[in-house]
């Protein structure tokens, strides 16, 4: 490519293709025959895919696969996951069948609260500023009523409204604070939509008030726009069981391998170096079913992550500790997301998954998700303090470096057997197919 290319986006599909594999590829027949070879063969399903975005040229394909055994509140689930990631569902399918024989996941709900801001640039005195927004709020609540009339049918809406000095970081700066439910949709739009209405009727009224000096009406709208960071739209998952109910996993007592769980965890808490590695875990199962679900796994682990920080050091989002003689494992994440409206109604295999849950609601999807995620955190740390990560690691792995090593399925088979107790490497690996 040698020069700005113009008017792209109003290029056909054909002609987008025919462009990109010209203007970069070497072997252009090739690069086109692999971009059109991942299109849906059924047309109408592949336009579906095309209008999720712009300038769509194929799919991009991710492993989808199911655990089954998971037992959530005494009801047994089998949780699909998309996901590329070795080792992920294998260890997810481990965990969960060994907690479905030992009172499985309790989970729940403590709050679903989702935040929307305005912010915005204020000259005059403060005083006057919370005088007229005391007086205004419920005015400012009631400017976006046909905006909210669904959502409060379905017992949803503006929960809270406040403002907010901040003052102290930015000169002239505050907020106006919104706490809203969504119900069962994730709502960004729903409450993007109010932010900016309420905005917008702010600025009118103050423009209007004949209480404000000039100085005092001299307001800047800076931005109206949601959070992805929900504290307090949280969902809590737990195993709990006696600690000889933990078995000797290998070799290890139980009582031995608790207290080694419980430091693992302590390390996560103190040393962020090993937290984000931790908490990567976590999401490795939460990102999976985030997708999966047709979610926003962006917005969600950008929020699970500040929640990790939230007392000022990046911190272990899972905790583990012994009562009387009984293990408990616990995690308490914010997951905001929905199960009614974006991909959910339009996206086939999301669909699926939903209805392969039992098209749950947003709450009960949450404390699925929590329970993957603890889940997905106790089958790591089982292995990093029994038998370390990487031998059942690279056992899954085994299969990704055959492959790239184009190894014949006869060599897979052998493979497979020969390295079934040995540990895997790249070099191994690669020696194995040459003498095989």
């Amino acid at each position: 490519m040698s020069k700005i290319v113009e008017g792209f986006s109003k290029l056909t599909k054909k002609e987008k293709i025919d462009w990109i594999v010209s203007s970069h590829f070497k072997e252009p027949k090739k690069a086109k025959e692999i971009i059109l070879s991942y299109n849906h063969k059924k047309k109408d399903v592949q336009k579906v895919h095309d209008e999720f975005i712009e300038n769509s040229l194929s799919n991009f394909f991710l492993p989808f696969g199911v655990v089954p055994n998971f037992l959530i509140n005494n009801k047994l689930y089998t949780i699909p996951m998309a996901i590329e990631e070795s080792s992920v569902i294998a260890a997810a399918s481990k965990t969960a069948k060994f907690w479905s024989s030992r009172g499985g996941f309790n989970c729940s709900i403590l709050s679903k609260e989702k935040v929307g801001q305005i912010h915005f640039l204020f000259y005059g005195k403060s005083k006057n500023l919370i005088s007229f927004f005391n007086d205004q709020k419920k005015s400012l609540v009631t400017s976006t009523n046909k905006i909210t009339i669904n959502m409060r049918s379905r017992g949803g809406g503006i929960k809270k409204i406040n403002l907010v000095d901040k003052t102290s970081l930015i000169k002239n700066y505050y907020q106006i604070h919104v706490v809203f439910e969504t119900i069962d949709s994730m709502g960004a739009n729903f409450i993007n939509s109010c932010l900016e209405q309420i905005a917008k009727s702010f600025k009118l009224k103050m423009d209007g008030d004949k209480n404000f000096s000039d100085t005092d009406k001299k307001i800047d709208i800076v931005m109206s726009i949601m959070s992805n960071y929900a504290p307090n739209c949280l969902a809590r998952a737990q195993v709990r069981c006696p600690i000889k109910k933990l078995g000797n996993q290998n070799g290890m007592k139980p009582k031995y391998f608790s207290k080694k769980i419980i430091q693992a965890i302590e390390i996560a808490e103190n040393e962020p170096y090993r937290a984000v590695t931790h908490n990567k875990g976590i999401m490795n199962g939460v990102d999976a079913v985030l997708i999966a679900t047709g979610n926003d796994f962006r917005a969600v682990e950008a929020g699970i992550h500040s929640y990790a920080a939230r007392n000022g050091k990046y911190s272990s989002l899972t905790f583990a500790y012994e009562e009387k003689d009984d293990f408990i494992f616990e995690i308490k994440i914010p997951i905001a997301i929905g199960t009614v409206g974006g991909l959910t109604s339009i996206h086939p295999l999301v669909k699926w998954s939903l209805e392969l849950l039992g098209n749950p609601s947003s709450s009960e999807l949450m404390q699925i998700i929590a329970a993957v995620g603890l889940s997905q955190n106790f089958g790591a740390l089982k292995s990093l303090v029994t038998s370390g990560i990487q031998i059942g690691h690279m056992k899954m792995h085994l299969l990704n470096i055959l492959n790239q090593n184009n190894a014949t399925q006869k060599q897979k088979i052998k493979a497979i057997e020969f390295f079934k107790n040995k540990l895997v490497t790249h070099s191994e690996v690669t020696n194995f197919l040459k003498s095989n």
